[in-house]
C-alpha cells in the first residue's frame, strides 16, 4: 500500500514538473512564422521586410507568360575571304597543298567546296541511307577527313556548297522530284540537265540531310545555290501539280524551302548561306521569275551571297555602257541596290542576313566588250564592297585559278581593316545606301583607271586544272524585261 502511494506521488511530481515545458514549447512554436506565399509581377521590387499587402485577401492570380528557348548550337561567325574550289579540286592532295601555300601568304581565309556538284553527284562518301538509297554518290574526295584536318591546321573557314534544284541525276534516280513537261516526262534544261520540283518537300529533306552530313565532316557552314527555278524559256511547257502547289507562288515555295532548312540547320549549329542573282535586288519581275525576293531570302539567312558579277550585267545596266568594263563601278551600283533593299526588308525583321557578295576572278571572253581580269580587277571589286560598307566576299572562278597578286598579304589586310574601321567611324549615319564616289550615269568605256593597262591573262595558275565539269549558262537579266524575252549567253558564273 505504502509503495503504491510512493508510486502515485512520483508520477504526479513528473507531471506537475513537465507543464513549464509544454509552456516553453508552444512560445517557442509561436516564434517560428511561415511567411504568407508572395508573387511577384514583372517590374514589382519586393523590398526586405515589406510586408504584403493585407487587404488582398483574394489568392493573387499568377501571371505567366510564354517563354521560348532558343535551342541553336553555339556559333562562332568568321569574316570571310574566300574563294570556290570544285569537288575534283578538293579530292587532289597536289592541287589542295597549292591552294594552302597561297592561303598561307595571303589573306584568304575560306574555301567554298562542292559537296554536292551542279550536276547532283554528292563528292563523297557520307553515312546516310537516303543519299544511299538516291546512289547519288560519285567519290570524288577520297579523304575528307584529311581534308578537313588540313584546313583546321591552316585556319581555313570550310562552307560546304550545295546546289538545291538543278540536279541531273535525281531526274533518272528520283523523277517524281523533278520538274516535268505536259506528257509527264522529266523536264530538262539545254545542258540536259533535271530541275527539282521546289515544290515537293521530300526533296527538301534530300538537301537537308545532306547538309547535316556536311556537319559530321567538319564543315562550319553549308551554301545553297540554285535556290530557285530554272529560267529559262523551255520552262513555260512545264507543269505543277496543284496537289503540289496549293496556291502558292514561286517566291512562297522558295521561300517556305528557306525557312525549312533554316530553322533545321542553325539549330545544329551550322552558319546558312544562300546564292541569288544579282539582279533580283531591285527587280520585281526577275524575282518572280526565278522565285528570289532578296529581302525576303535575307530574313532566313545568316549570309546572302549577290552574284554581283559585271559580266552578268546588260550594257546599260546602272547606267554604266559595258559593266564587265568597269568592275568597281558596277560592284558599288549592285551593293548600293543591296544596301538599300535590305534597309527596309530589316524594319519589320528580327533578323536580316549578312551579305556576301561573289566577285568575278574570270575574263568574260564571250562578251564582245569585256577587258581580261587579273589582279588589279578583283581588287577592285574588293574595293567596292568596302566601299559600300560590307566586310565579306567570295571569288568565283569555275576553272578554279585565281589572280593572287589581287589578295593582300594578312599584315597589309590588317592594317586596311583598321583603317576601314576608322573611317566609316567618321562617315555620318545614313538611312540606307550612301552615295558611290562615281555616278554610274557618267561611266563609259576608257574611263576605268583599273582596266588602263590590263593585257592578257593576268590569271595565276593556282596549280589546279580546269574541273571536268562546267556551271550552267546564266542568262542576261535586264532589270524590268522579262526573262522570256532575254536572250542568253554562255558564262563562266555560278
Amino acid at each position: 500500500m505504502k509503495s503504491r502511494h510512493v508510486w502515485m506521488f512520483l508520477c504526479l511530481f513528473l507531471l506537475i514538473g513537465m507543464l513549464p515545458g509544454c509552456g516553453k514549447l508552444q512560445a517557442a512554436k509561436d516564434l517560428v512564422t511561415t511567411p504568407e506565399p508572395v508573387v511577384v509581377e514583372r517590374d514589382q521590387d519586393i523590398k526586405e521586410g515589406q510586408p504584403n499587402d493585407e487587404s488582398q485577401t483574394a489568392e493573387p492570380e499568377l501571371q505567366t507568360e510564354e517563354i521560348v528557348i532558343d535551342k541553336a548550337a553555339e556559333r562562332t561567325p568568321v569574316k570571310v575571304k574566300g574563294i570556290y574550289i570544285s569537288a575534283y579540286v578538293a579530292g587532289t592532295p597536289a592541287m589542295v597543298d597549292n591552294l594552302l601555300t597561297e592561303f598561307d601568304r595571303t589573306e584568304a581565309n575560306a574555301l567554298v567546296i562542292d559537296l554536292k556538284d551542279d550536276f547532283g553527284r554528292v563528292a563523297c562518301a557520307m553515312n546516310s541511307p537516303l543519299i544511299q538509297e538516291v546512289g547519288s554518290a560519285k567519290i570524288y574526295i577520297n579523304d575528307i577527313a584529311g581534308l578537313m584536318s588540313k584546313l583546321d591546321d591552316h585556319g581555313i573557314y570550310a562552307i560546304a556548297r550545295i546546289p538545291a534544284f538543278r540536279d541531273a541525276w535525281l531526274g533518272d534516280a528520283r523523277p517524281d522530284w523533278c520538274v516535268k513537261n505536259a506528257d509527264g516526262t522529266v523536264f530538262r534544261d539545254r545542258d540536259g540537265n533535271a530541275w527539282v520540283n521546289p515544290y515537293k518537300k521530300e526533296a527538301w529533306d534530300y538537301l537537308v540531310e545532306i547538309a547535316l552530313e556536311a556537319k559530321k565532316l567538319g564543315f562550319e557552314e553549308v551554301q545553297f545555290d540554285y535556290v530557285r527555278f530554272c529560267t529559262e524559256r523551255g520552262m513555260q511547257g512545264t507543269v505543277f501539280d496543284e496537289a503540289d502547289v496549293q496556291g502558292r507562288s514561286r517566291t512562297d515555295i522558295i521561300l517556305e524551302f528557306m525557312e525549312y532548312a533554316y530553322d533545321k540547320l542553325r539549330t545544329e549549329g551550322l552558319f546558312v548561306s544562300a546564292d541569288v542573282f544579282g539582279a533580283i535586288i531591285n527587280s520585281s519581275i526577275n524575282a518572280d521569275s526565278v522565285g528570289q525576293i532578296y529581302g525576303e531570302m535575307a530574313k532566313h539567312l545568316d549570309y546572302i551571297s549577290p552574284m554581283i558579277y559585271p559580266s552578268h550585267y546588260a550594257d546599260g545596266n546602272y547606267g554604266i555602257d559595258h559593266p564587265d568594263m568597269h568592275p568597281y563601278e558596277t560592284i558599288c551600283a549592285a551593293l548600293q541596290d543591296s544596301r538599300k533593299e535590305l534597309y527596309f526588308a530589316a524594319q519589320n525583321a528580327e533578323h536580316i542576313a549578312q551579305v556576301r557578295p561573289w566577285l568575278q576572278d574570270f575574263t568574260a571572253t564571250w562578251l564582245a566588250n569585256h577587258i581580261p581580269y587579273g589582279g588589279p580587277e578583283v581588287r577592285a571589286q574588293i574595293q567596292a564592297t568596302y566601299d559600300s560598307g560590307y566586310d565579306e566576299w567570295i571569288l568565283w572562278d569555275a576553272s578554279c585559278k585565281y589572280a593572287w597578286d589581287g589578295l593582300l598579304t594578312p599584315e597589309q589586310a590588317d592594317a586596311e581593316r583598321k583603317q576601314i574601321e576608322e573611317s566609316r567611324a567618321a562617315l555620318p549615319e545614313t538611312t540606307y545606301a550612301p552615295e558611290t564616289t562615281a555616278p554610274a550615269a557618267t561611266v563609259q568605256s576608257g574611263q576605268n583607271p583599273v582596266a588602263e593597262g590590263a593585257a592578257g591573262d593576268p590569271a595565276v595558275e593556282a596549280g589546279a586544272p580546269a574541273p571536268e565539269e562546267t556551271t550552267e549558262d546564266v542568262p542576261i537579266i535586264e532589270t524590268g524585261i522579262p526573262l522570256d524575252q532575254q536572250l542568253t549567253r554562255e558564262a563562266s558564273g555560278n
